[in-house]
């Protein structure tokens, strides 16, 4: 049976057909760069309808990767995914606390999801980092409040949280603040695209964009 077993021309020729399909998509500097690596990461096209850019969100996100801003996510399958070596390179962290005992007990206590109270205890450490949720609504509900309160203050926000319950309304509330993000509108979304858009920016950053 005949198929392609170099990795290097496998990557090559995937890139190529997404670059075709994507034609001329009006995408900005670098925006194009995470789109296709989502779009490489899910098989699916039909990202480039759904994904939604803020102006500044590349940009920013970019910025804080350079400096070593820490990276913070609402579960371990999108901490897991990203690339660790390049964020130590960067100097920077990868924070996830939804295993921490603290917050398994608070989340029984106050019957809410592990991930809503995760974010809540990584708050305070967001300084000018950069946020990836992919996998709990209620994480972004509760890290949206905690913007508005003045209590957490991220650089940008990665909000691609899937699911039919709550995805779609805590991402378009996020689309409608002038925080840095970037949303799957609809229900679809998850920790694989949150990686895939970490890592393309830690591409960016690695190529020095732009």
């Amino acid at each position: 049976m005949s198929f392609l077993r170099d990795p290097l021309a496998i990557e090559a020729q995937s890139q190529a057909i997404i670059s075709r399909e994507l034609g001329d998509y009006p995408l900005r500097a670098g925006e194009k760069a995470v789109l296709a690596r989502i779009i490489h990461a899910t098989g699916d096209i039909g990202y480039a309808r759904l994904v939604v850019f803020h102006p500044d969100f590349v940009a920013a996100a970019v910025a804080a990767l350079q400096r070593g801003a820490g990276i913070f996510t609402d579960v371990e399958m999108v901490r897991s995914g990203i690339n660790a070596r390049l964020v130590a390179e960067l100097g920077g962290q990868i924070f996830c606390a939804i295993r921490e005992p603290e917050v398994i007990a608070a989340a029984k206590k106050r019957n809410e999801t592990r991930a809503l109270v995760a974010i809540e205890r990584l708050a305070p450490r967001m300084e000018g980092g950069l946020v990836a949720i992919g996998n709990a609504p209620t994480a972004l509900f509760r890290l949206l409040e905690l913007i508005k309160a003045g209590s957490a203050r991220p650089a940008a926000v990665i909000g691609v949280p899937v699911g039919f319950v709550g995805a779609a309304e805590a991402k378009a509330a996020l689309a409608a603040t002038e925080v840095p993000h970037l949303v799957v509108q609809g229900p679809k979304g998850g920790s694989t695209v949150a990686v895939a858009a970490v890592n393309a920016l830690l591409k960016l950053v690695v190529e020095r964009w732009p």
